[in-house]
């Protein structure tokens, strides 16, 4: 029920409680009393409901409605709403605490992520098939007018490290260039103890291993930052060029999602594939320190993660770019990704629980992130992402 709160409890066909309306703290009877004791039963429940009414004003509210600590937004007050929305696997973990912790505080809107990846994402929310999707990627400049809803906002809401995890026995230490990264993933270098690899592990013993490679058979925005990474590091050494999907040398395996690509790394001896920390971190799997512009070999963590992002440039649409960032402390292969949101929602209930779900994710949610291996969005990207859901039109 997309209304007010409403209560109704009928006992017999010949005695009707009355159905009495408390959302603004107004008890009004709309069925008939055919005797005494109906009016009696009446009476009861009025002053029950009037009690119960007054009691949660003194107690200062709770549960369904409740508006979000911190937020400012106040949820739709009234019966239950349902969000599903899908999209990026890179954010799954992201999505799964923000979920959690927003729907303890407001009991009355549920919502559901399918991470199927970014490219599914961007296509369920331009085909109007669910009510936000999660992005690492915007879409082309081509596909923007394919968005049936019309105009929509980009909210940022997560950042994090994508890694590059092996699985090589003994080798527990690692480094790797954008140009060594380029080669590896296009098979031009196939064994471990490559003199390429070797000159970024000056001393390392690397084993006389083939290398297999994993990657993505999914529209990914994970492989879309990973190959953009590759491009700007490698530069001409990269030949691939860079997108959700990118034409991968035959003999590499694939797999779907972060979760699908973890696992070939963690089951194949030799792998190496390209995971979001999250996954690889719940998978058990080792990664490599990944050169960064100012020459630096870097481990992805929250705090390299957090480095990457002092420096980043937000277009006015709030899209932008963390890779390849500069600064020592800086992860190079550090992603962004974004929910978007339709600027003007067509269903009261659910455009009050979009706005309500959008805000909780960009200011309390923010805090559960380095829990979970993700870096929050810098506080300034923060008040500008606020400012874009406040944009957004509920009827």
């Amino acid at each position: 029920m997309h209304g007010d709160l409403a209560y109704e409890n009928r006992p017999s066909p010949s005695c009707h409680i009355p159905y009495a309306n408390t959302s603004r703290g107004v008890a009004t009877v709309v069925s008939s009393m055919k005797n005494k004791t109906c009016w009696l039963l009446s009476a009861v429940a009025i002053a029950s409901l009037g009690a119960g009414c007054k009691k949660k004003k003194e107690d200062g509210g709770g549960g369904a409605g409740t508006a979000t600590a911190g937020t400012g937004s106040t949820p739709p007050t009234g019966g239950s709403v349902t969000l599903n929305a899908s999209g990026a696997t890179f954010q799954k973990a992201a999505q799964e605490v923000t979920i959690e912790a927003f729907t303890k505080v407001n009991k009355n809107i549920k919502v559901n992520y399918g991470s199927g990846g970014s490219g599914k994402g961007r296509q369920d929310f331009a085909d109007q098939v669910v009510d936000f999707a999660c992005s690492d990627a915007p879409y082309k400049e081509a596909d923007v007018a394919k968005v049936k809803g019309g105009e929509f906002f980009y909210i940022p809401n997560v950042l994090g490290a994508i890694t590059v995890s092996y699985n090589v026995d003994g080798v527990d230490k690692l480094n790797l260039s954008g140009e060594t990264l380029a080669k590896i993933f296009q098979r031009e270098i196939k064994k471990w103890n490559d003199p390429a690899i070797a000159a970024d592990n000056a001393g390392a013993k690397l084993p006389d291993a083939d290398i297999v490679v994993a990657r993505r058979s999914d529209g990914s925005g994970t492989t879309e930052n990973f190959t953009k990474f590759l491009e700007g590091a490698a530069g001409a050494a990269w030949k691939l060029k860079s997108g959700s999907t990118v034409e991968w040398p035959a003999d590499t395996q694939a797999g779907n999602g972060n979760g699908g690509v973890a696992q070939i790394v963690k089951s194949t001896k030799g792998a190496v594939g390209y995971v979001d920390l999250s996954d690889a971190k719940a998978s058990g799997l080792k990664w490599a320190a990944v050169k960064n512009p100012a020459g630096k070999f870097v481990m992805p963590t929250a705090e390299a993660v957090s480095a990457a992002a002092d420096g980043i440039e937000v277009k006015d649409n709030l899209i932008f770019s963390a890779l390849n960032a500069k600064g020592d402390a800086a992860y190079p292969i550090t992603a962004q990704s974004w929910c978007m949101a339709y600027a003007k929602q067509t269903d009261k209930a659910k455009g009050e629980a979009v706005k309500a779900y959008f805000k909780f994710m960009v200011t309390d949610a923010q805090k559960l992130l380095p829990e979970i291996d993700f870096a929050p969005i810098p506080k300034s990207l923060q008040d500008k992402a606020l400012a874009q859901i406040d944009k957004i039109q509920v009827p």
